[in-house]
């Protein structure tokens, strides 16, 4: 394969981790074009190639990108993600989650554009079966956003059979972290995930923490996730990238580490890279929480070669550590 470089529109590049693949492929010298209706992303996440204001679901708009900057690949990143919105607002999440990837794949193909990396999600599961989930778990979502991002992966492979898409839908785990130079990181709002929300209760911003469930059946109660580093994300995006001028036809695989930590033991975490307590209330569970979530992660080891270099909870929590503080003038 040539190691030319590429020019990849990455959609829904000026979110969290759209961003970071951003940084991630021009440091290798590839070009991303950000293309981003800046709803949830950030117009000072885009530092490392054009941004394209413009919406998933209008083809004028993505027409216009194909046009103007003819990428050798597409990346999408821009889903609704927050799950319990998901469940209050369906219609939205079907409308951006699948409507919108069926309009990228329509201008893609008028574009003679035939490789498509996917932001998928763990979420497409539902509760496990058995631990560490492998790919051929059955895939029995419980959320509207897990079953968006399954019926896209359907699409995919339909589209792939039949039209000839190469495609890799990489299945996150729990992403968190940020750049390690502290330049990007995460800035949801809301911000549903548990370290930056941690971090900010240690901070003393933003109240006490709330701790959901703490009588699982685990050594200290409280739900064990499997997290994953985002800049190990980022390199397992560029190797499916890498991958789509390889091979023909589709992958779909997981990723995260096979190590699972407590919630507990990220807020011991938390007090140990920041010196602070975490102040926190317990409160009841949430309704469709697993209480364990481990990946296996075999085949994205085999087929991208990876192995995350930073997804230990002390690396993880110093690198968003790195990020935030700063802004909140810690």
């Amino acid at each position: 394969m040539s190691k030319a470089a590429k020019t990849v529109l990455v959609v829904g590049g000026a979110g969290y981790i759209g961003a970071h693949i951003c940084k991630a492929l021009a440091a290798r010298g590839d070009r991303p074009v950000v293309f981003d209706n800046l709803s949830s992303g950030h117009r000072h996440a885009v530092k490392w190639g054009p941004l394209v204001e413009g919406d998933v679901r209008s083809r004028a708009d993505l027409d216009s990108a194909f046009s103007q900057y003819a990428p050798d690949a597409v990346m999408h990143f821009a889903a609704f993600i927050e799950v319990g919105i998901g469940e209050q607002r369906p219609l939205d999440f079907w409308d951006n989650n699948v409507g919108g990837v069926i309009t990228l794949l329509q201008a893609m193909k008028c574009a003679g554009n035939d490789k498509l990396v996917f932001s998928s999600t763990c979420a497409t599961y539902g509760e496990p079966e058995r631990l560490p989930l492998t790919e051929a778990e059955p895939q029995t979502p419980v959320s509207v956003y897990g079953r968006t991002k399954l019926a896209v992966e359907q699409m995919l492979r339909d589209v792939s059979r039949g039209e000839g898409l190469r495609y890799a839908a990489l299945r996150y785990f729990n992403a968190a972290g940020a750049s390690p130079d502290g330049e990007i990181g995460e800035e949801h709002d809301p911000e549903t995930h548990l370290i930056p929300n941690a971090l900010r209760a240690a901070a003393g911003l933003g109240g006490r923490m709330k701790l959901f469930g703490e009588d699982y059946d685990t050594p200290d109660g409280t739900c064990i996730r499997d997290y994953v580093h985002v800049m190990d994300l980022a390199d397992a995006h560029l190797a499916a990238l890498d991958r789509l001028f390889e091979v023909e036809g589709g992958l779909a695989c997981n990723l995260g580490t096979g190590n699972g930590f407590s919630v507990r033991e990220i807020l011991d975490a938390v007090e140990t890279v920041t010196g602070q307590r975490v102040p926190h209330d317990v409160h009841p569970r949430r309704p469709g929480d697993a209480e364990r979530l481990l990946a296996d992660t075999t085949l994205a080891r085999e087929v991208l070669g990876f192995a995350p270099q930073r997804s230990d909870p002390q690396t993880i929590i110093a690198d968003a550590w790195r990020f935030h503080a700063p802004r909140w003038g810690v």
